[in-house]
């Protein structure tokens, strides 16, 4: 599999970090929707995840969200649906446990889908962090704030906003990890 080379583009007018928009759900559901329709069975689970996801947070104007599928290859029991859908593969060779889809092919995009297999740590990882920050509005507040300095300090340079949020990204997840291991199980959209 080739590196997409979309994944080494820096500019992306969509690194912007705007307030809380109570639509996105509602965005998320309707996708949700549309994704099902296609995909049927083929999706075993799908759901809102990321900032978007989490009340009263601020985020780029992205919606990200989640299906596991029952395995990651073959990828052609989804990848063609979702490329029906308006959706690119952007596939790296570094992930191949996890595939990433993106919509519309050019930027700035209005979604990210995330596709891992059911029961994965990918798929642990995504909904351990958004019910964490859903259930820790101090953590969540925190993790906005972080976005919107880095946001501010590279606008528009999607490799630079990754790499200033990385370090704090990782110890968020592994906090959201230990708390999930204690918590209830994940909730839905």
């Amino acid at each position: 599999m080739e590196r997409h080379p979309s994944l080494d583009d820096r500019f992306d007018p969509a690194i912007r970090i705007v307030a809380y928009d109570p639509e996105w759900p509602a965005r998320a559901v309707a996708e949700i929707q549309r994704i099902r329709t296609e995909l049927g069975d083929v999706a075993l689970r799908l759901d809102h995840v990321g900032s978007t996801a989490v009340p009263g947070l601020a985020a780029k104007p992205i919606i990200d969200l989640q299906m596991s599928v029952a395995a990651i290859d073959p990828l052609d029991p989804y990848r063609k649906p979702l490329e029906r859908l308006g959706y690119l593969f952007v596939p790296d060779p570094d992930s191949p446990d996890f595939h990433f889809f993106a919509k519309p092919a050019d930027r700035p995009r209005t979604h990210h889908l995330h596709v891992c297999e059911s029961g994965s740590e990918h798929e642990r990882r995504h909904l351990a962090v958004r019910d964490f920050l859903r259930a820790h509005p101090d953590e969540a507040a925190s993790y906005g704030a972080l976005k919107g300095k880095v946001a501010a300090e590279h606008p528009e340079d999607r490799l630079a906003y990754i790499e200033g949020k990385e370090a704090s990204m990782a110890a968020l997840e592994a906090r959201a990890l230990a708390w999930a291991r204690r918590s209830v199980p994940h909730s839905g959209i």
